[in-house]
């Protein structure tokens, strides 16, 4: 069931965020690449990154820091950072219970004299820790890193944050009827963790994050939310202003929204502007003139049936069988829409699935699905959308007819109605889902085929700052982050304050990256 209803948002994920090695410009890219990395530590020893002063005008710093690495997963390169641990109560209506330890980063900005506000990094998912996000993504902050401090808070609930990882059946595994096993793992989650995973919804974490201000002896920050990290990042400027520098919300979400019941509808939009830009490339529409009709004829023909496949792993390569049924193609479309290199695949992939050759689609869905597993706490997605957004469907306008013409239908809202009928639910502000004012600098970011978080959404969370400006990549997905230029506008941003002349001349040259007119790549 992962396919069904994991990954709501994303965010910058290895797999769902355009890769830093093809966006990031010349000299950027220096530790790329590194997903779900390790932080490796050495306790009790010093490091000249420990005497760099907080930044001008700062409290006195109360979190201990010691040199610490963030590595690649293969070894091949790390980061120099300051790391540190904070407790914090678990139910922060009870300080004096049961306690749970954060995990933080600073990766200090390499101007020694520099005092611009250090940039917190808050990741999407919801699940995601800010260190995997850092550590895959370090090339897109190195002009920031320049003269701002990287500060990494794992959100409780992930990566280092006392993470609540659930494990969940493989929709290639399931040939059944999906919702037993969805309720087994779910219980047998909860049966893990008890009642405590209500304390890990976003209105807890944005105290913590405070708290981790604080500590650090940090006056005003900068903030950085990617994808459900924009849901943290609006709920701080709510409850922080004076404490909050400037923002930047990439993939964003509103506050009045609920996730889930909009993702059928801007998911198909979303898919139908990949095949649209295929049909307007010269190289993809001789390559696959009946596009539209190989997508149709796969989704007709895996509603009623499955096809079963043996496919080399794609991590191991010993013979994996599997059913080839409608979970994994819609979650196929899915995932390859999530920014425009994943997209520059899907002509291909799909035609090769219409000639009957489906192993390609179903090899790249599986790794794919393995890596969300790899990177996201479940049970915090949990506590996150069972308390904030599944008790909210009930008085939401949801337009079931149209959920169920589009590829995904209600599945997701379906699998999510069953999780939340046995999850607790967690403490929620009261104006979490109100509309946000605020005059702020911000900086919006959109990929005009976001699958998840369209530029309409991005519109709507702008309605209320008087103080922003609001870039729409063409032909981009979700995530924009390490795409072209952007790397360079964000820096210029938190160096000005001055949105509204930001000079993005610069996007007006970028094309999204060109589509597969093979298996072997694109055009020449």
């Amino acid at each position: 069931m992962r396919f069904v209803w994991t990954a709501l948002l994303c965010g910058a994920l290895s797999w769902c965020g355009r890769a830093v090695e093809a966006g990031a410009t010349a000299g950027e890219t220096g530790a790329a690449g590194m997903a779900a990395a390790p932080m490796v530590s050495a306790p009790g020893t010093t490091s000249t990154l420990d005497a760099r002063p907080p930044a001008v005008g700062s409290a006195a710093a109360t979190l201990p820091l010691h040199e610490c690495r963030l590595e690649h997963p293969l070894r091949l390169s790390s980061i120099a950072a300051r790391c540190g641990t904070f407790r914090v109560a678990e139910n922060p209506a009870e300080p004096a219970g049961a306690s749970i330890a954060l995990q933080v980063a600073v990766v200090p900005a390499l101007n020694r004299r520099a005092t611009a506000a250090p940039l917190f990094l808050l990741a999407g998912g919801p699940g995601q820790a800010a260190t995997d996000l850092y550590a895959s993504y370090a090339g897109a902050f190195a002009r920031t890193n320049r003269n701002h401090d990287i500060v990494l808070l794992d959100q409780r609930g992930t990566g280092r944050s006392a993470p609540l990882t659930c494990t969940y059946p493989d929709d290639w595994r399931q040939t059944a009827d999906e919702m037993p096993a969805l309720r087994e793992a779910t219980l047998a989650c909860l049966a893990k963790f008890g009642e405590r995973v209500r304390f890990y919804t976003t209105s807890v974490a944005v105290t913590d994050l405070e708290k981790i201000r604080r500590a650090l002896g940090y006056d005003a920050i900068d903030l950085y939310g990617s994808s459900y990290g924009t849901r943290v990042a609006e709920l701080y400027m709510r409850r922080y202003p004076h404490a909050t520098h400037a923002v930047i919300l990439d993939g964003v979400t509103y506050p009045e929204q609920a996730i889930g019941p909009d993702t059928p509808a801007d998911g198909e939009r979303a898919l139908n502007l990949i095949v649209e830009r295929c049909a307007n490339a010269p190289e993809c529409a001789a390559a696959y003139p009946q596009l539209r009709r190989d997508l149709e004829g796969l989704r007709r023909r895996f509603g009623p049936e499955t096809q079963p496949l043996t496919l080399s792993d794609p991590s191991s390569a010993v013979p994996l069988p599997i059913e080839f049924n409608r979970a994994i193609l819609n979650a196929a479309l899915r995932f390859l829409s999530y920014n425009a290199v994943e997209a520059s695949l899907l002509p291909t992939l799909l035609h090769q699935g219409a000639i009957g050759n489906l192993a390609p689609l179903a090899s790249q869905t599986v790794m794919m699905a393995r890596q969300i597993g790899d990177q996201l706490a479940s049970g915090m997605q949990n506590s996150v959308i069972c308390s904030e957004d599944e008790p909210r469907f009930a008085g939401a306008t949801i337009d079931r007819q149209r959920i169920a013409a589009t590829y995904q239908g209600s599945d997701q809202l379906d699998a999510l109605a069953e999780i939340c009928k046995t999850w607790p639910r967690g403490p929620v502000d009261a104006d979490l889902h109100s509309a946000l004012h605020s005059d702020i600098p911000v900086l919006l970011l959109s990929g005009e085929a976001d699958p998840v978080t369209p530029p309409a959404d991005a519109e709507r969370a702008a309605a209320g700052l008087s103080h922003h400006r609001h870039l729409v990549l063409r032909g981009e997905g979700h995530g924009q982050l390490a795409t072209g230029c952007i790397p360079t506008l964000m820096a210029q941003f938190l160096d000005d304050l001055r949105p509204e002349i930001l000079d993005a001349s610069c996007l007006e040259r970028h094309r999204p990256a060109p589509f597969f007119v093979g298996l072997t790549g694109p055009a020449p």
